[in-house]
């Protein structure tokens, strides 16, 4: 294949970026998709819209393999492989350096059944390297999770990823092969992300206790309020709350203030 995307894919690209981006800011945004499950969005990288009239420089590596739930090494490097009791090596003698190179990029790589929507850590990684002795490596924690929504109902894995890299390079301590490895564990705990509603019943008796709950705040409030108009007007006497005899000296000053004279009567006959 051609490693160079084009214009239509690498706006593909951008995109996966920008929502892998939000995804590490926003945790709750991971939820919105397992319940809406973006089926309108493609979460594959789309066929190239043109006929490709480049010579093709790079190889393509698809498929599924079923393995156990214990930790495990996928790896993708140079050379014949050679098996013994303790694993595998590769005979890389024979191929020249400047043959090879392990820039590369991820469209999709998931665990467990594959539901549309959900968007993996490492979907979308480009690596580019100029250096051919360049090694990648990834750390995966898998984690099972089952979904339980009104949409779906399906058993998946999710998991998080570490990322390395570094130059091969014998002659400074360097030690190592090149390549692409990826090196996964099983988590022994599983989540479970479910989706409840709250019945209609349940929602009225909440907002009745809301509603009863604003009159009786207010209540209390209007009560404390009159009761500390009450003790300030009693102290300061204002008003209605004025006794009796300073009432009468008040109209008295306030007839004399009006140059009116009051009228006294004594053993009047009528």
């Amino acid at each position: 294949v051609i490693f160079e995307l084009s214009p239509q894919q690498r706006l593909w690209q951008r995109t996966l970026h920008l929502i892998q981006s939000r995804l590490r800011e926003e945790h709750a945004l991971q939820e919105v998709l397992y319940k809406t499950l973006l089926k309108g969005v493609p979460t594959a990288l789309p066929p190239r819209e043109d006929a490709p009239q480049e010579p093709l420089n790079a190889c393509r590596i698809h498929g599924h393999v079923y393995v156990n739930k214990v930790a495990g090494n996928l790896h993708i490097t140079v050379g014949k492989p050679i098996h013994h009791p303790q694993g595998h090596a590769h005979i890389a003698a024979f191929v020249s350096h400047e043959a090879y190179n392990f820039s590369h990029r991820i469209d999709h790589l998931s665990f467990g059944e594959e539901i549309p929507g959900i968007i993996n850590p490492l979907d979308g990684t480009e690596k580019i390297t100029s250096n051919y002795n360049q090694m990648y490596q990834y750390f995966i924690t898998v984690v099972p999770t089952k979904l339980n929504t009104y949409l779906i109902s399906a058993d998946t894995h999710q998991f998080s990823v570490t990322e390395r890299e570094r130059v091969i390079n014998h002659a400074a301590g360097s030690h190592g092969v090149s390549g692409i490895f990826v090196k996964y564990d099983t988590s022994s705990l599983m989540v479970t992300v479910s989706e409840q509603h709250m019945p209609l019943w349940q929602f009225l008796v909440r907002l009745c206790g809301i509603i009863g709950g604003i009159f009786s705040t207010t209540g209390m409030l209007h009560s404390l309020v009159g009761f500390c108009f009450d003790i300030i007007c009693c102290r300061f006497r204002l008003g209605v709350y004025r006794p009796r005899e300073d009432r009468q000296l008040h109209n008295q000053m306030n007839n004399l203030n009006n140059h009116q004279t009051p009228l006294l009567v004594e053993n009047a006959l009528l």
